[in-house]
């Protein structure tokens, strides 16, 4: 059946802590933050995602809105009512969690499956500013969450983590799973670019901790002074005194635009992590299991094209290999074709583990159905080639919009093709994602990143009957009930400039989407050949897009979808969805893709009820629990490597599916090697196992950096304490390998988790 590319129950991961409460103290103990209802576990293809940025989505408790020790100037209230205005929107404008509970009822009935908010942790609290050419000067704030000051304090303005706690509950209580905003990559601004790069904030704390060295908190879980300091946290590293290299301390990016540049320069003079630092991997590890541990069932990664990548597949490992079980990992990588880096971002889950948010899906969406620059073939062309480029194309998060780009109202303000836009995304192969307010036409002033968000409160009155609304939540049913559109692969039956007509296919399932983007031009689509039986099938948007039932005859001996003509705007989805039994496994998603022996794994399809067997290649797993959807299984001891895990139920054995097995925790290795090349060639390294390619020049980690000429590194992950042969080689664009002479080289890997180690400058052989 060609290629076929998460939900249940995931307990939470274990942290020391030491609660106090009263003024006596209880020991320390392990954290286990379970939810009311049980966590939901990770995403997967048939979930609706929804972002809100929790300060512009709904204030639903003004307490907060200037918290103790907050300045009342960096909160949008010019009337001084105590609500924020919506006007200045580099200010706080007073959306918090108890608002996002508030609207849950309004979530649900839209057909939101899970809902990703802003980074729930403390963020810097002073005035960031911005000196003009003019004279004034620009007053930003952190509402974002991406300004990271205390990874184990909740942000007050959100609220407290009695708070976060009840979202979470909340959430889950009426089946949404939650994904928190993470950033790895940096801290806040360090140095102010718009005067002369001076020193500015950046700096990161940490809670008081006990004689133990366990963080301290209250009953509620939040921080304490326990060394009466009059404090509740205390300074762990300052970019401009950095005596530990916690930062790479290079400045701006700027115009670098080299991986080097991206993975090691500043984004923004945001103080840029030194990932390869063991001591930073480890407290950035610490920090995401201080979450997974509240309850969460993902984490969207913030900067993942400006992170090192041996980082990020030790900390995702870290995190799925924790008590609970794989969650939800997808990451910001931002290309725009044409982009030099399209091979880089379409291998970084293969490489990492961790997914992508689909900007390629954003970027030709935006063409096709916004600014009309590309045809609607060119959007066929893409859904079809980003198919067969990502291995797991029904894990990529896909979008419209989101807080990175403008609104795509703004790119599109006529409601047809804004619609037709919608439709696309909630069909197409992805796991879809609505950036709040979309549903209800929210638009921006430009068509910069800031002006599009928002304050919706201030915005919008949350209308349950726009047709925006009407048509998320029909399509997220479908999406849920038919696992053609979850779980399927995708068909092109017919393009041109205007009109798409596409299928979704798994097994007996289909969904045929037949869309027109022009708002006032009509079109008739010829007779299609379909695989599906005769008959009538009905449009299952009930016809709020202008679409209407169609019918499959038999002619000459080939069934055939008979001829219709699309109106302006017409959006037609057509599906069929028989029940495919319970007998026969059939697998539609895997969850995590990658791990170790011992590891959780979520298997995801039909038929998997019952007695059945799970392999990864011929080696039998344990199976913990299963239904007739999914199937909660241990990843056994097998050779490392790509394996393909299949069901089998009685004489019946399903499609396979791709799953990396890891050779043990992993830790990183930076290689150094001084050596000449000439025009085109790279040095990489190969050695005597899997991460280094078992020796296959074609299976090579990726190619060194090389700032510093003729030396070149390449921090690489590996499993720790393993002692490893390898060499350097040289390979130019054609695939020619030169290798170096001499005896193989030994090294061996740190024995500490999240641990890293240094071969130091070797000369070439």
């Amino acid at each position: 059946m060609g290629k076929w590319k998460k939900s249940i129950r995931a307990s939470t991961a274990a942290l020391a802590v030491t609660l106090v409460f009263g003024g006596g103290f209880i020991p320390s103990q392990q954290a286990s933050a379970v939810t009311a209802s049980g966590a939901l576990g990770p995403l997967t293809p048939k979930d609706v995602v929804y972002q809100i940025i929790t300060d512009r989505f709904v204030d639903g408790d003004t307490s907060n809105n200037v918290p103790s020790g907050s300045s009342s100037a960096l909160f949008d209230d010019s009337n001084s009512d105590g609500i924020g205005d919506g006007d200045d929107l580099k200010l706080y404008q007073g959306g918090d969690w108890q608002g996002i509970i508030d609207k849950i009822p309004y979530l649900k009935d839209m057909g939101v499956t899970a809902v990703w908010i802003s980074a729930p942790y403390e963020n810097r609290d002073t005035a960031i500013n911005d000196y003009q050419s003019g004279g004034g000067v620009d007053v930003w704030t952190s509402f974002h969450g991406y300004h990271v000051r205390n990874y184990f304090a909740t942000n007050k303005h959100f609220g407290l983590m009695q708070q976060f706690e009840e979202l979470r509950d909340e959430l889950h209580d009426n089946g949404m799973k939650l994904v928190i905003d993470f950033v790895t990559n940096h801290t806040s601004r360090w140095q102010n670019p718009t005067d002369g790069y001076s020193a500015e904030d950046g700096k990161l704390y940490e809670p008081d901790k006990d004689s133990s060295g366990n963080y301290v908190f209250d009953t509620n879980g939040n921080p304490v002074d326990y060394n009466s300091d009059g404090n509740v946290e205390n300074l762990l590293a300052d970019p401009n005194n950095d005596v530990n290299g916690w930062f790479h301390g290079l400045g701006d990016r700027g115009t670098d635009s080299s991986r080097y540049g991206y993975r090691h320069k500043d984004l923004g003079s945001l103080a840029d992590f030194s990932q390869e630092n063991g001591a930073v991997a480890a407290y950035l590890e610490q920090a995401a299991l201080f979450w997974k541990s509240k309850g969460i069932d993902g984490f969207r990664h913030d900067a993942t094209l400006h992170e090192n990548p041996a980082f990020v597949k030790g900390f995702k490992d870290a995190v799925d290999s924790a008590s609970g079980g794989p969650v939800s990992h997808f990451g910001e990588f931002f290309i725009s074709r044409p982009d030099s880096k399209y091979d880089e971002y379409q291998s970084f889950p293969d490489r990492t583990g961790v997914n992508n948010l689909d900007f390629e899906f954003f970027r030709a969406a935006t063409n096709a159905f916004g600014s009309f620059s590309e045809t609607m073939s060119d959007f066929g062309s893409m859904l079809t080639q980003t198919s067969a480029d990502y291995e797991y194309e029904n894990q990529a998060v896909t979008f419209l919009d989101n807080h990175d780009v403008t609104r795509f109202r703004y790119i599109q303000p006529n409601d047809k093709p804004y619609h037709a836009a919608l439709a696309a995304l909630l069909t197409s192969r992805g796991t879809p994602n609505i950036y709040y307010g979309t549903e209800q036409y929210l638009t921006s002033a430009d068509s910069s990143d800031i002006a599009g968000r928002v304050f919706m409160q201030t915005e919008s009155t949350f209308d349950t009957t726009t047709t925006a609304y009407k048509t998320i939540k029909k399509l997220s049913a479908l999406r849920q009930s038919n696992e053609a559109i979850a779980y399927g692969t995708t068909d092109i039956l017919y393009s041109t400039d205007n009109v798409l007509v596409y299928k979704r296919q798994f097994y007996d399932k289909q969904v045929i989407v037949a869309i027109n983007r022009q708002p006032d031009t009509s079109y008739t689509v010829p007779a299609i050949n379909t695989s599906l039986p005769t008959g009538t099938y009905s449009d299952a948007l009930d016809g709020l897009l202008y679409g209407s039932s169609n019918t499959v005859s038999t002619v000459s001996g080939q069934n055939q979808l008979a001829s219709f003509t699309l109106s302006g705007g017409e959006v037609n989805v057509w599906s069929y969805n028989p029940d495919l039994g319970t007998t026969v496994p059939r697998l539609g998603d895997v969850v995590s893709t990658m791990g170790r022996a011992g590891n959780t794994v979520y298997i995801y399809g039909t038929g998997l009820g019952g007695s059945v067997t799970v392999k990864f290649d011929t080696t039998t797993a344990t199976v913990v629990s299963n239904s007739d959807n999914v199937i909660e299984a241990i990843v056994p001891s097998v050779a490392t490597g790509v394996r393909q895990i299949t069901v089998t139920k009685g004489s019946n054995v399903s499609n396979q599916f791709r799953y990396e097995v890891l050779t043990d925790d992993q830790v990183q290795v930076i290689f150094k090697v001084n050596a000449t090349t000439t025009y085109g060639q790279n040095i990489y390294v190969v050695g005597n196992i899997p991460e280094l390619g078992n020796w296959d020049p074609t299976k090579a980690t990726e190619a060194f950096l090389n700032p510093d000429y003729p030396v070149w590194f390449l921090p690489v992950s590996v499993p720790k304490g393993t002692t490893f042969e390898y060499k350097f080689i040289k390979k130019d664009a054609a695939g020619n390998v030169t290798w170096e002479g001499g005896s193989n080289r030994t090294f061996t890997s740190s024995s500490s988790s999240a641990g890293s180690s240094d071969t130091g400058t070797l000369t070439w052989q």
